[in-house]
């Protein structure tokens, strides 16, 4: 894992560009969920403060969808169906953005941990 002596600024969006955003890094470290909807989407996690996060255009592009507790609240690009950020449930007052969401080759920059998401219940701990 890498920890930033400084925080790094990164951008991105969904795929037809309707939804822009910049995140502010200070640890480039990302999650794999093995959950239902992580794996279907190819979610990769980067969960931050809302205060490291800026909605630069598309909020009235953005659709919801929630599931289950219906706590999370899985936003995605009605235009285009890119899923770039949610509130998980794991982190309900956080915001967090698919890495591959973001501009160039952000995700080579990451290290990768794996989550067992399919048992949610009982590995939770692990990122709170």
């Amino acid at each position: 894992m890498t920890f930033l002596s400084k925080d790094v600024t990164f951008f991105g969006g969904c795929h037809c560009e309707a939804i822009r955003f910049l995140v502010k890094v200070h640890e480039l470290l990302a999650i794999d969920c093995n959950c239902s909807i992580c794996q279907k989407k190819g979610f990769i996690h980067l969960i931050v403060p809302p205060k490291q996060f800026t909605l630069l255009k598309g909020s009235d592009a953005l659709m919801t969808y929630t599931f289950n507790t219906k706590v999370a609240k899985h936003h995605f690009c009605r235009i285009c169906g890119i899923h770039p950020f949610y509130r998980p449930r794991s982190h309900p007052d956080s915001i967090d953005v698919n890495v591959r969401c973001l501009d160039g080759n952000a995700l080579s920059r990451f290290t990768i941990k794996s989550f067992d998401g399919a048992n949610w219940e009982e590995n939770i701990n692990q990122i709170l």
